[in-house]
Parts: structure tokens; sequence; C-alpha cells
């Protein structure tokens, strides 16, 4: 018997998901050793990739692979420009455009193999790599850089879903339906594949977010 297609999926990411989730950027963020510059300059990141991301799945609303997972209710792009003015301020897309605001040249890559998706099997895996992954580990970031940078939801929409009112009953549902695919072995294997490249992406960009932001010394506790 197949293992379970989100089981296959969580165990073939691991180590690549650990590999991301290690990059000195996160582990400093998470420690309270960067400042709102770093978040604010995350967020900036995660905009271009939304855009990219969720004007390919457009095309593929109908598609028998990915009909059952895009819900209005993961869309981010919109709560991501509303951070960007948060942090940025009312000029933030003429910033962005002219490289005023950082964008990692890992982050342009990841964008556009996203823009030039060669396929279905390509958009779930990065579907599930990163909703999921805002569901989950996500929510860890937003709570930690509430308490370490004092910064309201105002500023970190990106990480709220208001339309999804109970998020690990969301998430059980979406590896539900992950199972139901039941694809073919093929496409099984290009899904997990692209999965692994999505988290590889992202540590690319994580290493540059590190070399731009470097930790600032940690205060000793009183």
């Amino acid at each position: 018997m197949a293992q379970p297609f989100s089981s296959e999926l969580k165990d073939a990411t691991d180590a690549a998901h650990r590999r991301a989730e290690g990059a000195g950027f996160v582990r400093n963020l998470l420690a309270g050793a960067l400042d709102r510059n770093a978040v604010a300059a995350l967020l900036a990141q995660q905009l271009h990739i939304y855009r990219a991301l969720e004007t390919a799945l457009e095309d593929y609303r109908k598609h028998p692979l990915l009909a059952g997972f895009i819900d209005p209710a993961l869309a981010r792009t919109e709560s991501l420009q509303q951070d960007m003015a948060y942090h940025f301020g009312p000029g933030w897309q003429r910033d962005l455009s002219t490289g005023r605001i950082f964008t990692a040249s890992a982050t342009r890559t990841y964008a556009a193999a996203i823009a030039a998706a060669p396929g279905p099997e390509f958009l779930l895996a990065n579907h599930y790599v990163r909703y999921l992954g805002d569901l989950s580990g996500g929510q860890i970031i937003h709570r930690m850089t509430q308490r370490h940078y004092g910064i309201p939801d105002d500023g970190l929409n990106f990480y709220v879903f208001e339309h999804i009112p109970k998020l690990k009953r969301y998430k059980d549902e979406y590896r539900a339906r992950l199972d139901a695919l039941d694809p073919a072995p093929e496409t099984r294997r290009s899904v997990v594949d692209h999965a692994v490249e999505a988290f590889e992406f992202n540590h690319r960009i994580f290493l540059e977010l590190g070399e731009r932001y470097p930790s600032h010394p940690l205060e000793p506790a009183v």
C-alpha cells in the first residue's frame, strides 16, 4: 500500500525543511537578535513570491490537481501589500520597483521560476510548502516577532488568516485532500521533487537576508 501522499511529502521534504529553518537569519529572527528592518525585509521577499504564485494559480483554478486547494481564504498578496505600507510608507511600490527596498537575488529567481511554472505539479508543491508553512511555522514567526520587536498585527497581516478560524482543522483537512488525490507515481515524484526545491529556494533567500541583516548582540537577561 502506498504511503499517504501528505506523509510522503512531509518525510521527503524534512531534511530540506530543517535546512531552511536552520538558517542563521531565521534563528536570529526568532531569538530577537535582529530588528524591525529585518522583519520588513522578510515581508518584502514574501510579496514577490506570493504575487507570482497567486497569479500563476489563477490559470489552474479548475485543474483537478489544484482545484481542491485554491482557496481565497489563503490568499496573501493583499495582506502583504498592507504590511508593506505599514513598514515602508505610501511610496513602497515605487521603492520596491526601483530597488530602494531590498530584494534578494534568490527571491527574484524564485519568483521568476513560479511565474514560469512548468505545470500543476510545480504549483501544487509550492502551494503546499508555502501555505501549509504559513499556517504552521509562520504562526511561530508571528508570535515571536510580536514578542521581540513589538510589531502589531497592522504590520504582520501576512500571518493573520482572518477567514480561517481553526488553523489546525484547516491543516488536517488540507492533508486529507492531498491524500484523496492519490496521484500516479510519476506525478507524486514530481510534486515531491518540486517541494524539496521550494525549500531550497527559501534557504537561499534566508542566506542572503542573513548577510544583509546580521544579528545584534543580545542583552543579558536581568
